[in-house]
């Protein structure tokens, strides 16, 4: 065996082998995840540099609770908090500690928020993606899950059926007699708005085909409060009979922001203006009017994500991840 080099840390352990830091603490633990080539690689390195681990610290480390990463976009978004909860009280159900890491909407620091949390050994990673491009790669050994918002070029992870949740949007509107109709969609080239969109507009172009009073309008921003204003702001701002009798919103933000703008400037709603929303936050439930909006299973995707980390997907067959129709008090039927 080579002769022991003075202060060889794990980190240098990890550089030699081209693992992650992660990987070296993982095989110092005998983790029975790690892959026998990677096994082998490290074990190398380990030899090759005489690294000799600090037993009593791996000691301790061997006390606390497995870890599992949480990477999400924002965590003031109504959405993502009450995703993250889901997560967190399924993890705590399979022995997991969450470290939760926000990216602030930024794929690069999304990926180094990846990075420092692999450091950590964690037994998984959960990302909710701050864009639609991955800006890290995804190591062999640690399963890294994405949920919510697909990646482009990718088809695993854990996501809703944006498409149908928002044709039933799409549904709703139309039985309820209304043909004059403005869309807002979340930010121009994103894969979920440009799915949600979709969903809607196909669904309501089909719905009303040959109907010479149907008209779409399609708008786009953040799925923020302030689009929601801006737009309603907008459209709403005149007393001509082409003022839209609904609005259907990509976002419950959006749909919010977008009912407090017709209270200020005197459009009723439902009585002059319905307005439909997506995701259900728990806000949905608590302004008046109650927001009519789209379900997301969050509490399934949290399940289905935890349980790819901890490689027991097969107990996802209980699990009904599809989007559902929610009707409260901010629709009715179209005015005369």
């Amino acid at each position: 065996m080579a002769e022991r080099k003075k202060n060889v840390t794990i980190r240098d352990v990890a550089k030699h082998a081209n693992v992650s830091v992660g990987t070296v603490s993982r095989v110092l633990s005998k983790n029975e995840t790690v892959k026998q080539p990677l096994l082998i690689r490290v074990n190398h390195s380990i030899e090759a540099l005489g690294y000799k681990p600090n037993l009593a610290a791996r000691a301790l480390r061997a006390n606390k609770d497995q870890v599992l990463g949480l990477v999400l976009p924002d965590i003031t978004n109504p959405f993502f908090a009450q995703l993250a909860k889901e997560i967190e009280l399924e993890a705590s159900r399979h022995g997991l500690a969450v470290i939760l890491a926000s990216s602030f909407d930024d794929p690069k620091k999304e990926a180094r928020r990846v990075h420092a949390i692999l450091d950590r050994a964690p037994t998984g990673i959960i990302v909710i993606p701050a864009g639609d491009e991955r800006f890290f790669k995804k190591p062999d050994d640690v399963p890294i899950i994405t949920i919510d918002r697909p990646v482009k070029g990718e088809s695993e992870g854990v996501f809703a059926d944006q498409e149908a949740g928002a044709s039933l949007a799409a549904d709703h509107v139309f039985a309820l007699g209304h043909r004059n109709i403005v869309y807002i969609s979340g930010p121009e080239g994103t894969v979920v708005s440009e799915l949600r969109q979709r969903g809607f507009k196909d669904r309501i172009t089909e719905l009303c085909q040959g109907d010479p009073s149907f008209r779409l309008e399609i708008r786009s921003g953040l799925f923020d409060y302030e689009t929601g204003e801006r737009v309603a702001r907008d459209v709403l701002g005149n007393d001509s009979k082409d003022r839209p009798t609904a609005i259907v919103a990509a976002s419950d933000q959006q749909a919010i922001g977008a009912l407090r703008e017709a209270r200020d400037i005197g459009v009723t709603v439902p009585d002059d203006l319905s307005i439909v929303g997506f995701d259900d936050i728990t806000l949905a439930n608590i302004i008046v009017p109650r927001l009519t909006t789209i379900r997301q299973p969050i509490e399934a995707m949290a399940k289905m994500a935890v349980r790819r980390v901890c490689d027991i997907a097969q107990e996802d067959g209980g699990l009904d991840a599809s989007c559902s129709l929610i009707v409260r008090t901010s629709t009715a039927p179209a005015p005369d």
